[in-house]
């Protein structure tokens, strides 16, 4: 039993210091930012993810997934305004440099909400990139940016998979076992979901910042981070539900709600960069700048009235 109260003083004390951070370094403020930037992101970001995906799997399929995971996240209304704003950019139909420039506005699209969420957290990690490496960093970044945009389309393929794997298994085994097999099925479905956020989550504290971490500290804060979002996932759907935004702000509720959702969604993310930062400290790892990058120290100096009148003189 005081093992136990040791170890929850631990945790208290870990969460507690999380939180800590979380204000200092201002979450909310760059949460907002995220949401700004991702507005404008979103659509791009799904139409290559779709365009990947459509390469090993149906394009209507891929679609109606993405759609209905949509529906359930952010409401009918808001998920057909970004169906609409797909269609929208869409390049397919076009030709010559038109299909080069409208990709070369894609990628960028696509790729900047990421470069935003790199740019965060390592002013959370207090890193940050060295101003000569300019523009072949932000080259770098850019790659980098849309590897991980083409690694979210192949963990989805991943996904779909198994999902269909599991639909026609269960579908067989439900004429067998029609009770245990339905809550058997549903549980492994959720683990599913839950292992493919931990390692997108695991792989964006792992490479998208300019800094160096050990992989066992980003696999801690990757899980403590798939569980505040799946957690957050329904509480902010339940808020949605409950407030209606959509129907306050009229004409323009379906992009509130896509904000809203954002933001919240953004809050935890950096929340779990915070977590992940405390959760090094304390399993006596490091943060340490990549080689692109330096380390940024804060330094407060304390107002002096004797120096402030030196001055006047």
């Amino acid at each position: 039993m005081q093992v136990n109260i040791k170890y929850f003083k631990r945790y208290f004390s870990l969460i507690k210091e999380t939180l800590a951070g979380f204000s200092e370094d201002k979450i909310m403020k760059k949460s907002a930012a995220l949401a700004y930037y991702t507005v404008f992101s979103l659509a791009p970001l799904l139409l290559i993810i779709m365009w990947t995906v459509s390469f090993f799997y149906g394009e209507d399929a891929i679609e109606g997934r993405v759609f209905n995971e949509l529906t359930d996240i952010i409401g009918p209304s808001a998920a057909k305004q970004v169906q609409d704003i797909i269609q929208k950019i869409s390049v397919s139909e076009k030709s010559g440099i038109a299909i080069i420039i409208g990709i070369g506005t894609l990628i960028i699209g696509s790729t900047t909400v990421f470069i935003e969420i790199q740019d965060s957290i390592n002013s959370i990690w207090g890193v940050r990139a060295k101003p000569q490496k300019g523009l072949r960093k932000m080259i770098i970044d850019r790659m980098l940016s849309f590897s991980i945009v083409i690694g979210l389309g192949f963990l989805l393929i991943v996904s779909l998979i198994v999902s269909t794997v599991i639909e026609l298994l269960s579908s067989y085994l439900l004429t067998i076992f029609p009770d245990t097999i339905a809550i058997v099925f549903t549980i492994i479905n959720f683990g599913i979901t839950f292992i493919v956020i931990a390692i997108l989550f695991g792989v964006i504290f792992k490479f998208l910042p300019d800094a160096e971490i050990k992989w066992k500290h980003v696999r801690g804060g990757a899980i403590f981070t798939a569980i505040l979002f799946i957690v957050g996932k329904y509480l902010i759907g339940l808020y949605m539900q409950f407030t209606a935004p959509e129907s306050a702000y009229g004409a323009a509720g379906s992009i509130i709600i896509i904000l809203l959702w954002i933001y919240y969604t953004s809050a935890i993310l950096y929340f779990g960069a915070e977590f992940t930062k405390v959760y090094t400290k304390w399993t006596s790892g490091e943060i340490l700048p990549s080689r692109f990058a330096v380390r940024v120290i804060q330094t407060e100096i304390e107002h002096d009235v004797h120096q402030q009148d030196d001055l006047k003189r």
